[in-house]
């Protein structure tokens, strides 16, 4: 370990600009970022969703980087009844009509703003709403902006991560492939291993939504503490009724 190599809780220590991130066994400059590649963008954001898991949403601002690997998404679909672009094309969804790789960023409730991950290719309204990541880089930072007691309150869910990621509609259409974006998506070299620690991925239906209720199309890693919201853990096919039907089905 080198010379006045600083700690902090739960496993992570910094060293100038290298970060270690306990039972990970690697040292790494947590500014070396490699985003993922427009073509990542390019499939439905059904496949997008899951793949999208623990890879890294990161935020650049004037005092440094933070956020973390993203594990919970939703998909939104062309002809989808429960996404912003089903009735067409307005100034305030323009940006979910692509290019692939965008940001779409927009105002809930009057008082929270949401990230998307923009897919297909340009004039097809589909996007992947990223809703908890872990808080991994730049906790401090994070904690400027939005004041939590514990972590895991900063980023489990989707206004929580943008409050403290400052996350608002200037960042609408900002290109995250692109790593001198304020905003962008990089590649997590421990993708695997990552998975394998917070796995499984659980797919389920999602949150918050009255159209196409029924759509399992919200994806998560069941073995993060930063989920949003859990569902039921299944029950065994043993001893569950024979006109049950599991709440979360293991994406393998």
């Amino acid at each position: 370990m080198p010379p006045n190599f600083a700690r902090e809780k739960g496993g992570d220590a910094h060293f100038g600009s290298w970060h270690f991130r306990a039972g990970f066994g690697y040292f790494r400059p947590v500014t070396n970022f490699v985003p993922l590649p427009q073509s990542f963008y390019e499939p439905s954001a059904r496949t997008v969703a899951p793949r999208l898991l623990g890879q890294w949403l990161i935020r650049k601002t004037a005092n440094g980087f933070c956020g973390g690997p993203i594990v919970e998404t939703e998909a939104y679909l062309a002809g989808d009844p429960a996404s912003h672009g089903f009735g067409g094309e307005t100034a305030r969804n323009r940006s979910m009509y692509g290019p692939p790789g965008r940001a779409y960023v927009y105002l809930i409730y009057g008082a929270h703003f949401c990230v998307n991950a923009v897919c297909r290719r340009a004039g097809h309204a589909e996007a992947v709403l990223i809703r908890a990541i872990e808080a991994e880089f730049g906790e401090g930072l994070m904690r400027d902006n939005r004041p939590a007691a514990k972590p895991v309150s900063l980023t489990n869910g989707p206004g929580k991560r943008c409050a403290a990621l400052a996350i608002d509609r200037k960042l609408d259409g900002a290109n995250l492939c692109d790593s001198r974006a304020e905003l962008f998506v990089a590649a997590n070299p421990n993708l695997k291993l990552f998975r394998r620690e917070r796995g499984p991925i659980i797919t389920t239906t999602r949150i918050g939504i009255s159209r196409a209720a029924n759509m399992r199309l919200r994806f998560y890693l069941g073995g993060s503490a930063f989920i949003s919201r859990r569902v039921r853990p299944p029950l065994p096919q043993s001893i569950a009724p024979p006109d049950s039907t599991n709440p979360a089905r293991p994406t393998r």
